[in-house]
């Protein structure tokens, strides 16, 4: 053995060090045993890391954002402006921050319908199914949060409608939404709560449950696709997950970085005008385009369905689903050989079909 490398087989005096204290070794060779198995489903494996990569550029852009950002009706705007207008590439770090959050939701949804349909929940997955839903419902509080932070117009009466859709609810409505605005119009203190909501409570929540999801998914590994077990032992065709998949995983990290980099800079997002409260709502109010296929269904709603307020069925329905989605695990029985229920396969088609149907009728029709 050289000089160079340590007794650990980590080359350096430094790692050696390091090695010897926190067992560096041991870690690269728990990695090094783990394999990810190669199949024609391999490459939806790397849309979780992606989803990861950008909660990351999330955490230091918004980091770079709270320098400047000063929450408050009279200051929130005017911070923003001269955030983009003044500080040196300010507009950049916004536009990232920006576009990082609807392609981590956009991500996301493609993580979670992989899983789905490579049925990728069942035993002993049932719960890394639940806990990476939840970090897609949080991740969409995440977006509808930070969506009024900028207090310009469209924000302010996009957050109006969305939290009007919460008075509905029987019984709690009234209070969840002085409990969301701060009183019962949307004004300084809403934006203050969501300011709070936006930087403590949901980061606190979602880094623990991220904690936990990426802890459930060392210990039981990648799924192995049905169509690869079937495969005899000797031709079962996998990759060492340490160095080979992640450094392919940090590769595509990189080729994102960059489409990101290019959205940001050939599409800056924009700053509208400051909301005034008093001014009437400007034509085309709409939510951001993860919450547009229910923000069309409710409106195609009518008045009244049956004995209860169409949006109120709608809103129900949505929470319904929601739930059902979420025990997918605990429902689906599967068949004899495995296979996803042919039901649950189609409705899942349906729900794909109907998600991007209705965002696109949200844009263009």
């Amino acid at each position: 053995m050289s000089a160079a490398t340590s007794e650990s087989g980590i080359p350096g005096s430094a790692l050696g060090w390091i090695d010897e204290r926190y067992h560096v070794r041991d870690l690269m060779m728990f990695l090094g045993k783990k394999t990810v198995p190669l199949g024609p489903h391999f490459v939806w494996y790397y849309f979780g890391g992606v989803s990861l990569f950008l909660f990351l550029v999330q955490v230091v852009s918004g980091i770079m954002l709270l320098l400047y950002y000063q929450p408050g009706e009279a200051t929130a705007h005017e911070s923003i402006k001269f955030l983009i207008s003044e500080v040196k590439f300010g507009w950049l770090v916004r536009s990232i921050h920006s576009w990082s959050a609807n392609l981590m939701v956009a991500a996301a949804f493609v993580h979670m319908f992989s899983v789905f349909f490579t049925r990728a929940y069942r035993k002993p997955r049932e719960l890394t199914w639940v806990s990476g839903f939840t970090l897609l419902i949080l991740s969409l509080g995440f977006g509808f949060s930070g969506y009024l932070l900028p207090w310009d117009e469209l924000a302010f009466f996009a957050t109006k409608v969305g939290t009007d859709i919460v008075g509905v609810l029987p019984g709690i409505g009234e209070f969840m939404l002085v409990l969301l605005r701060g009183s019962e119009e949307v004004t300084g203190a809403t934006l203050t709560r969501f300011f709070g909501i936006h930087i403590a409570v949901l980061p606190l929540i979602f880094t623990l449950i991220l904690a936990l999801h990426l802890v459930q998914i060392q210990r039981q590994g990648m799924s192995e696709p049905l169509e690869w077990k079937k495969k005899p032992e000797g031709k079962r065709n996998t990759m060492p997950f340490f160095p080979g998949f992640l450094l392919r995983d940090l590769l595509l990290w990189l080729v994102v970085l960059n489409v990101l980099a290019i959205l940001a800079v050939v599409f800056p997002w924009e700053l509208g005008p400051k909301a005034d409260p008093f001014a009437p709502a400007p034509a085309g109010i709409r939510p951001e385009w993860f919450f547009m296929f229910m923000f069309e269904t409710l409106k195609l709603l009518p008045a009244h369905m049956w004995i209860i307020e169409g949006e109120l069925f709608g809103i129900l329905m949505f929470t319904l689903g929601g739930l059902l989605w979420l025990l997918v695990p605990f429902i689906d029985r599967g068949t004899p050989d495995g296979r996803q229920s042919r039901w649950l396969f189609r409705i899942g088609v349906v729900i794909v079909i109907y998600i991007v149907a209705f965002t696109l009728k949200g844009y263009f029709l």
